[in-house]
């Protein structure tokens, strides 16, 4: 009688096969999305990682990235505004849900662009239509799908224009959208303020240090603010804004990340805080660089270091590099 073979189970082979870690990154519109990607595409690039980079924008024509995955080749919104005599914003839910129905086809792209790769990373460029984050559940389904079909582990980026501080409404309106995002879309979340160069200019009218509203510590403080200011609308919309900030400090789970995608240290800071997040730093020794066999582990001490840096000082190092870059900008600019 002929023996059955019983093939040989190696579970952390087939877990490198199945697991897929990556980022959703959502935001408003103007947030910086896009320019995200690019950048993080290119830090993977230098630490000699896999990534894969998908436009999951129906209405995203102009891409300043090389695309492994565009989503336009199933659906554009152009068309179906066409098609359906849709506004925009109609036209992409429609175009987000035709996406949802017609998974299969993205699964099937994505198998074929992380095909081969020890741990594959998958970065996704979304919309930047609010909706689809704080209360249409299209972009939950999305997510749930993908992490039951392909055992995705994710992480939401969501990225805020670090100018609203600026404004303590708006800053306040930010804080919302995050904690409402957070709420609906039920993934681990990296809150980022991004463009902080550009806040840099702009710190003198700021009613508070940055850590502040990086910590998004004691609301009342800033709500006392808008109160001294006289400003008809503080009193007419007092009462709702001390809800609102009640709201958030009773959930204590908004705080961000402050990033200059030009810095590579801003950069790591927010990679290593997204591979913390969505379990990929787990799995940084499994990345093989022959010119530096310890980059992973070291991913991995800064995700896990015991003793993080305060905020404050790290804005203040931020601070001193961003100084020398300018000047040095200056030097090589024309006389």
């Amino acid at each position: 009688t002929a023996r059955l073979r019983v093939p040989s189970f190696r579970p952390h082979s087939l877990l490198r096969s199945m697991v897929l870690f990556g980022q959703l990154v959502v935001g408003p519109p103007g947030a910086g999305k896009t320019t995200y990607c690019t950048g993080m595409q290119q830090l993977l690039t230098v630490l000699k990682r896999p990534r894969t980079l998908v436009n999951l924008d129906p209405a995203n024509d102009d891409l300043p990235y090389e695309c492994d995955v565009d989503i336009r080749d199933l659906v554009n919104v152009e068309d179906v505004m066409t098609e359906m005599g849709l506004g925009p914003n109609g036209a992409l839910v429609y175009a987000m849900e035709y996406i949802e129905v017609n998974l299969d086809w993205l699964i099937a792209r994505l198998r074929k662009a992380t095909a081969g790769q020890a741990v594959p990373y998958v970065i996704f460029d979304c919309p930047g239509q609010v909706e689809l984050y704080t209360h249409h559940d299209v972009m939950t389904k999305i997510t749930e799908q993908l992490a039951k079909a392909m055992d995705f582990r994710l992480v939401a980026v969501h990225l805020v224009d670090s100018t609203l501080c600026v404004d303590a409404y708006r800053y306040i309106s930010a804080v919302l959208l995050s904690l409402s995002a957070m709420m609906q879309m039920e993934l681990p979340h990296v809150n980022i303020l991004s463009k902080i160069d550009m806040l840099m200019d702009h710190t003198d009218d700021l009613a508070f240090r940055l850590d502040y509203y990086t910590g998004v510590y004691d609301l009342s403080q800033l709500l006392r603010t808008l109160h001294t200011t006289r400003h008809p609308m503080s009193l007419k919309f007092k009462e709702l804004n001390t809800l609102m900030a009640a709201l958030v400090e009773d959930y204590g789970l908004v705080n961000f990340e402050p990033l200059d995608i030009q810095d590579k240290e801003c950069a790591l800071r927010v990679l290593a805080r997204c591979d913390t997040a969505n379990g990929h730093i787990m799995n940084a020794e499994k990345i093989h660089d022959p010119s530096d066999p310890v980059a992973g582990l070291r991913l991995f001490q800064t995700g896990f270091s015991a003793d993080p840096e305060p905020m404050e000082e790290y804005l203040e190092r931020y601070e001193e590099r961003l100084k020398a870059r300018n000047g040095e900008d200056e030097e090589d600019g024309p006389d």
